[in-house]
């Protein structure tokens, strides 16, 4: 491990004696995707980070009116800025910038040209697919360039000096992101080609072999720990150790001492708490349940990132780096109803650089706090309301979604000193935390983690994405917001943990938040089924040529249906078959009755009963999601045990969505005699 010491110091301070005007080499830049220390500096006037998506363009901001129109418009994969000689125009940044990622859901074949510094042949000319497919360098390194859970993600940085152009053809995919942060001005930096030299590919692999064992930082020389064993006492028992400046913590580490096994877990990890004051303030900046502090909630989950994680020896470790000016107090706080023995680790190092160079650490924990009162943004759920001067450095979601299926998630809008209309927009809550489709595949990266999630989504998820490189400055305030398209009363719950610098006199308007409403608030809705109905989310599938079928939640669309659920057929094309048990405890003649459910993407289908169809083909469009009336599919012989109920896609109304979509809320056997 020593050996490995100079790198990692490298990596750490990178640039960090770089000012705002001073030249970045191509070194530097790949340095600053690991460069905590520089993360923890005040931006210089004129630095931004925006980003570039594929947002629905419908969403607009009126000047005149000050309305926000189409604000919860949804068909974010093709938003381009506009069409240009037959090709599409993705993005358009002025330099000097740097690309710092590149995501898609479903990069194609189609070529993506990127034009740097007014050149007329582009620096890369490559089928989307290949930013990603490590198959051209420099993109080639598997901690920078990947797939996690279905997001195509690629970190390698494209460095411009006065501008930068991206293009498309036709058929290049589907959903895009490029974040990009354009520098102050006077900065210099070299102009991005793929032909990098031995220097730069050097860095670049040295950077993947770092991030490729990501975990607790090695502390090096001129280090001072604070460490011990402490016993918290119930109901409010603490401890808390005191830290002399000017320094900065740049390691923090705990262990709960007999941990319980889950789900008993999730309680204990929301009663401790941890908080830190700087330089004497009255108030926390710092003030976390001591899971979600570390970057995952709720309950013991094992992951690695850069700067956070828990090991699996039962560690928890924060990388960040803290700075203070006179003072630190940590303080950790047992607020349940069993006293807690905790192990503790607290490293703190020398500055660099004076402390007025620096903005102080802020996490906070919060649920719907500040939630918009402009009628049309009803959508937006607020992530982080702050006013000065800093940088967002990330966040960690805990979704609580009891129902399943698609948690209602929606497109980041980052608005950055007083802006009207974000500056980055994006496409959906999963593409910003690095994945896609809504997948339930945990996965863990440098930057961004699915550390859980129940299964299809169902229960407890906890999501994480840290803007390292690409964290966004803002000069008077930052406002944060994801989109929630399903209420709380659904229930869908968000519970956030944001990250974020901010220089001492600086606006952190959150307060601490009560033990009931952090741990107490997850509970199991409630559903109502029909009597004596046999549920279509129920019946074994006994054969399906092609397609999805699964339980689909519809509560968002209302409580009409049995169970707030029915079985959901997707994927399917005419000619597909689905078989379904219908079973029968005594054979007999039964009266078969059935209710499903219409929308503008179903299809129509052909029933059919023990190989005999059940009347003519059923059209089940309409132009908004309904449920049938019960219909009565008449009176048939049944055997005891299994019949098949088979549905068959023969087509589509005229006016429907071509995507032959089924459902079935429930079957009703009723003897005939």
């Amino acid at each position: 491990m020593n050996k490995t010491l100079p790198l990692i110091a490298i990596l750490t301070c990178g640039g960090l004696h770089a000012g705002a005007a001073a030249p970045l080499s191509y070194a530097d830049l790949v340095q600053r995707l690991t460069d905590l220390e520089h993360l923890a500096t005040l931006p210089a006037p004129g630095e931004t980070t925006k980003q570039w998506s594929s947002y629905d363009r419908a969403s607009q901001y009126d000047e005149a009116t000050g309305k926000y129109l189409g604000w919860d418009a949804n068909g974010d994969g093709h938003g381009i800025i506009r069409r240009e000689n037959g090709r599409q125009v993705l993005a358009e940044m002025d330099g000097p910038g740097v690309i710092w990622r590149i995501w898609s859901a479903t990069p194609k074949t189609g070529h993506v040209r990127i034009y740097l510094d007014g050149v007329s042949e582009p620096a890369m000319d490559l089928p989307f697919v290949g930013y990603f497919d490590r198959q051209h360098p420099p993109f080639t390194r598997p901690s920078l360039v990947y797939t996690a859970a279905r997001g195509w993600n690629n970190y390698t940085p494209i460095p411009y000096q006065k501008s930068c152009k991206i293009v498309a053809d036709d058929g290049w995919g589907d959903y895009y992101q490029f974040v990009y942060t354009r520098f102050a001005p006077g900065t210099t930096v070299p102009t991005f080609t793929r032909d990098l030299s031995a220097a730069d590919n050097a860095a670049l692999d040295a950077l993947d072999r770092r991030l490729a064992r990501c975990g607790p930082r090695e502390p090096g020389p001129g280090h001072i720990v604070k460490s011990g064993e402490r016993r918290l006492n119930a109901h409010g028992g603490n401890f808390a150790e005191q830290c002399k400046g000017p320094a900065a913590i740049s390691l923090i580490r705990i262990k709960v001492a007999d941990l319980p096994a889950p789900p008993a877990d999730q309680d204990v990890l929301r009663e401790l708490v941890l908080q830190i004051k700087w330089d004497g303030q009255s108030r926390a900046s710092v003030w976390a349940p001591l899971g979600d502090f570390f970057g995952s909630a709720p309950g013991r989950n094992v992951y690695r990132s850069f700067p956070c994680g828990m090991t699996r020896d039962g560690w928890f470790y924060a990388n960040w780096f803290m700075p203070f000016a006179r003072s630190a107090e940590v303080t950790l706080r047992n607020e349940g109803p069993q006293a807690r023995k905790v192990q503790f680790e607290i490293f703190t190092e020398p500055l660099k650089r004076p402390a007025a160079d620096y903005a102080r650490f802020h996490v906070k924990w919060h649920r719907d706090e500040f939630l918009p009162t402009v009628p049309e943004r009803w959508i937006d759920w607020p992530l982080l309301k702050t006013w000065g001067r800093g940088r967002f450095a990330g966040v960690m979601l805990h979704v609580w979604n009891p129902r399943g299926s698609w948690w209602g998630e929606g497109d980041e809008k980052f608005f950055v000193d007083g802006e009207k209309f974000p500056s980055t927009f994006g496409t959906g809550s999963e593409d910003y935390f690095g994945y896609a489709w809504c997948s339930p595949q945990l996965f863990q990266r440098p930057f961004h983690n699915q550390t859980r999630n129940d299964g299809n989504n169902k229960g407890h998820i906890s999501v994480n994405r840290w803007h390292i490189a690409d964290q966004i400055p803002f000069q008077q305030s930052f406002d944060g917001y994801l989109e929630k398209y399903y209420p709380n009363a659904r229930p869908t719950l968000y519970a956030a943990t944001v990250f974020w610098y901010l220089e001492p006199d600086g606006d952190d308007p959150y307060a601490p938040v009560a033990l009931p409403d952090r741990r107490d608030y997850y509970v199991q809705p409630v559903r109502t089924k029909k009597p004596g109905v046999l549920e279509g989310e129920d019946l074994k599938v006994l054969a399906c040529t092609a397609g999805n079928p699964h339980e689909q939640d519809l509560i968002v669309f209302g409580d009409q249906w049995s169970n707030d659920a029915h079985l959901w057929w997707v994927e399917s094309k005419p000619g597909d078959r689905l078989v379904l048990a219908l079973p029968v405890a005594r054979a007999g003649r039964y009266q078969l009755a059935a209710r499903f459910t219409k929308a503008k993407d179903y299809g129509i289908v052909q029933l059919a009963l023990n190989g005999v169809n059940l009347g003519g083909p059923m059209d089940f469009y309409h132009p908004s999601v309904i449920p049938t009336d019960e219909l009565d599919l008449g009176a048939h012989d049944l055997v005891a045990g299994e019949n098949r109920f088979t549905v068959e896609i023969t087509g589509a109304n005229a006016q429907a969505v071509k995507h032959y979509m089924f459902g079935l809320d429930y079957v009703r056997l009723t003897p005939a005699d």
